[in-house]
């Protein structure tokens, strides 16, 4: 059985893609710092292991990642925003954006490539955004992690293919979890008509999309950002 991990696996994201990843034969390592307790039945729930690590901290990465061994997959998916003007936002929380979104990606992608390279197999797919994609206001933090983590799919796929390893990203538009469900009905409304298929994505969209990803099907993919987005940014 193939093994995955997917940090912030408790949250929206995360949990959808880890329920489906166990419903395609994966023994699925489930991520988290804070939500021990959605972790953990979530873990329940698939028969699979909830593991606490800090993706900004190497050290707890590492440690964790030996108590793993051999994995197949990464699903870099821990993110956090604030929806704030750029001069608002306290610099405390800046690095906080940028340690879990892009140097928690680059810190969890070094710390599996070397087993993944003495094997000469291996798959890392990074969760992105639209935004960072094309920006977006009141978000500018957030939407500069994210466009370093689409820059850091493109290069780390360029290095590491020659040793069979694939490293692809998914790039979400608006999709309804538990991060965006603050909005009032009326910018839900305005928003909707901002997507040209009319219709919000859900966590399984995502879902899906690791899937293929992590399939064979996708065997001849690297160093490629899916938009799942609804058509919102083409």
């Amino acid at each position: 059985m193939k093994k995955a991990l997917v940090t912030g696996g408790s949250g929206g994201i995360g949990s959808a893609v880890c329920r489906m990843l166990s419903e395609n034969n994966y023994m699925v390592y489930i991520n988290y710092y804070s939500s021990e307790k959605k972790a953990q039945q979530l873990a329940d729930d698939i028969k699979g292991i909830a593991v606490k690590f800090d993706v900004s901290d190497r050290n707890d990465i590492n440690n964790a990642i030996k108590s793993i061994g051999h994995i197949d997959l990464l699903v870099n998916n821990s993110g956090i925003s604030e929806i704030n003007t750029f001069d608002s936002v306290s610099p405390e929380t800046a690095d906080r954006i940028l340690n879990i979104n892009l140097k928690g990606t680059l810190n969890c992608s070094r710390a599996v490539l070397p087993d993944m390279i003495r094997n000469k197999s291996g798959v890392i797919i990074n969760i992105s955004s639209m935004w960072g994609e094309c920006g977006a206001s009141c978000e500018v933090d957030y939407s500069a992690s994210k466009a370093g983590v689409i820059g850091f799919t493109k290069a780390l796929a360029k290095e590491v293919a020659p040793s069979g390893i694939r490293v692809n990203c998914i790039s979400p538009g608006f999709i309804l979890t538990d991060m965006n469900r603050n909005f009032s009905d009326e910018d839900l409304k305005l928003i909707k008509e901002d997507i040209p298929l009319g219709i919000f994505g859900t966590p399984e969209n995502v879902a899906d999309s690791v899937i293929f990803l992590a399939s064979e099907k996708a065997s001849f993919i690297t160093g490629q950002i899916l938009g799942v987005n609804g058509g919102m940014v083409i």
